[in-house]
């Protein structure tokens, strides 16, 4: 399902999983720079099966031509143009607003992003209140770690150490205080799916370690 939240700028489109009005804690699903993709979808459908409320915005709304085919053998280039079009400061704030309708059902809350959408799940973190932060090797966050100091949130990080798209001991070593977890052999993005991606065991070990944390954070479960 979608429903749409004023930004006070227009309406965002957001895709959901689970009730609106149960109890459930609320979990804010940032997306990788190939939108809501059928990775991403499946990543909510997994996290509303265990209880969580899910919603995953349309990060690009505001961009024209945006034509992320996930059969297109240059989805890739295609992503990367699309991402650098984007405003992220009015992305910042998009989400925040998504997050500000998850907090007004009164239940917990989390933050949940994945590569573009890892960077800016620790972006709205700063700037928001949240319960809880789940980042997946987020592409921006060696320009973001000045924000460290005003993310108080209970936070997961997760890095491959084959990662050659970010400088992993960098970036580590400015989040202190964050629970961070590195996988041998596993390089950027090793969650998706796609097999230029994937790496099996760092996936369910990090999605283990993922559900884990989200359970104690949101739900207190030891």
């Amino acid at each position: 399902m979608t429903l749409e939240i004023d930004t006070g700028s227009g309406l965002l489109p957001v895709h959901e999983w689970g009730d609106a009005a149960s109890s459930a804690p609320g979990i804010l699903l940032l997306q990788e720079i190939f939108g809501v993709s059928p990775y991403i979808e499946q990543r909510a459908a997994d996290l509303a099966a265990l209880g969580y409320y899910v919603v995953a915005p349309e990060i690009y709304w505001r961009l024209d031509d945006v034509d992320l085919d996930e059969n297109a053998p240059d989805l890739l280039e295609r992503a990367i143009g699309t991402v650098q079009r984007l405003d992220w400061d009015q992305a910042v704030t998009d989400s925040a607003a998504a997050l500000g309708y998850l907090r007004g059902r009164d239940a917990k809350t989390a933050l949940v992003g994945f590569c573009f959408g890892g960077g800016l799940a620790f972006n709205v973190a700063a700037v928001s209140a949240t319960d809880a932060l789940v980042s997946y090797y987020g592409s921006a966050l060696p320009q973001l770690l000045p924000l460290a100091p005003e993310v108080t949130a209970p936070s997961l990080h997760h890095f491959g150490d084959a990662d050659e798209y970010l400088p992993v001991d960098d970036v580590v070593a400015g989040l202190p205080g964050t629970e961070i977890h590195r996988y041998p052999g596993a390089g950027h993005a090793f969650d998706n799916p796609m097999p230029a991606f994937h790496h099996a065991d760092a996936s369910a070990l990090a999605w283990e370690r993922t559900t884990e944390f989200l359970s104690r954070t949101l739900q207190g479960a030891a």
